[in-house]
């Protein structure tokens, strides 16, 4: 398995995992376990994930964006980070290998309006990268981030909010003469839904691809680590609204469990594909099985 693409087929449609590239976070417990459990636990718990709750002092997270082509459509979920870091912005050069050209993408589904998930709407001049293509984003989402956030809600250092502001700024604003606002659970084109996960961000969303009774649920940032799945009432430092969050998460964990559906993760390991399986009163992680 390349850790660049992962191509695979969900009914009569050709999906692609397409890694954007890595980002090493240097406070991960706050940014992608919790930050309301008690230490006890949240040590308890990274241990039995082989973390030494001492060592742990970095995680480095895949940025996995989706690539749908439905035969009819020819569809990206997320744009990756873009220019975020060094390790970053591998996204074009990824559909290339794959022999998809910007300009043949005719809608990008944006879950929400965090850098690593929008950050490659725009070149390096400010135009946009793929200029033929329908923006879809959570109204929101958009008024939430267009506007003047001030982000209060999030315990982060300042000029980490003040970044996300910009970043979203700058790769918002341009495209919006190629933008659709949706406001409520819809089909964006068919066989690809837009589902309401409102809570890590005002206007996040998952999104459930469809064809031939085969499904796939990208979660997007619904469920940021693994532990989520067993412990799906912790929040982090980057959730806008924690209890909302949690509604959400335990929604698509569900949907997911009970219909035992194929999920992509954006921030699990490459490819981020896997299934949640129930676990007494919560959930468990299973990776798919990949070769090399």
């Amino acid at each position: 398995m390349s850790d660049k693409n992962f191509p695979f087929q969900l009914g009569t449609f050709r999906c692609i995992v397409v890694n954007d590239g890595t980002h090493t976070y240097s406070n991960p417990i706050q940014i992608f376990v919790s930050i309301n459990a008690p230490k006890k636990a949240i040590e308890r718990m990274l241990r039995e994930h082989n973390l030494d709750p001492e060592k742990w002092k970095q995680y480095v997270s895949h940025y996995s964006g989706l690539v749908i082509d439905t035969g009819q459509h020819l569809v990206l979920v997320d744009t990756g980070a873009g220019n975020l870091e060094p390790t970053t912005g591998k996204l074009i050069s990824n559909l290339k290998a794959e022999r998809i050209k910007p300009e043949e993408i005719d809608t990008v589904i944006l879950t929400h309006g965090h850098p690593d998930h929008i950050g490659g709407n725009v070149d390096k001049e400010g135009r946009p990268v793929f200029p033929n293509a329908r923006y879809i984003i959570w109204k929101n989402e958009w008024d939430f981030w267009t506007t003047k956030p001030k982000l209060s809600e999030l315990n982060i250092p300042k000029h980490i909010k003040e970044f996300m502001i910009t970043v979203a700024r700058n790769n918002l604003l341009p495209i919006q003469h190629q933008l659709k606002l949706i406001d409520r659970e819809t089909e964006i084109v068919p066989g690809i839904r837009a589902i309401a996960a409102p809570g890590h961000t005002p206007g996040h969303m998952a999104v459930t691809i469809t064809s031939d009774n085969e499904q796939l649920l990208y979660i997007s940032d619904g469920v940021l680590h693994q532990i989520h799945l067993e412990q799906p009432d912790w929040y982090t430092a980057v959730d806008f609204d924690p209890e909302q969050a949690i509604l959400s998460r335990r929604r698509l964990l569900h949907l997911a469990a009970s219909k035992k559906i194929l999920v992509q993760a954006f921030h699990f390991s490459f490819p981020g594909l896997g299934y949640v399986i129930r676990k007494k009163d919560a959930w468990q992680w299973q990776p798919i099985e990949t070769t090399g």
